[in-house]
């Protein structure tokens, strides 16, 4: 996979001063060959697919494909897929562990 670190890069022009951070946060997953755009946040426990280019924050636990990367799903932290909708109220369990999974703020929690 490929962090960028400047937004607009040039090969002839020194942009050392731009550069941006890019978080990672604890549990995310990031597929083969996939890019990450700096300046962005992956959520905990977010998936992103093989391939996938992300240009924006990921939310925790989201799963993210496609060019660019869009939300297809929600993960669980064993990296099961949840059977939940993207938006809305609603529970999943993880089928590997029996976890409950409940979105809130357009995030997921573990209940």
């Amino acid at each position: 996979m490929v962090f960028t670190n400047v937004y607009n890069p040039r090969s002839a022009v020194s942009r050392k001063d731009e550069y941006r951070n890019t978080l990672v946060k604890r549990g995310a997953t990031l597929g083969a060959n996939c890019t990450i755009v700096c300046g962005n946040t992956v959520g905990e426990y977010a998936f992103i697919g093989s391939g996938a280019v992300v240009n924006r924050d990921v939310p925790a636990y989201a799963l993210m494909v496609g060019v660019p990367a869009w939300q297809i799903g929600w993960m669980s932290e064993h990296g099961e897929r949840l059977d939940l909708p993207l938006t809305g109220n609603g529970e999943a369990r993880c089928p590997a562990t029996g976890t409950l999974y409940r979105p809130r703020k357009q995030h997921l929690h573990e209940s």
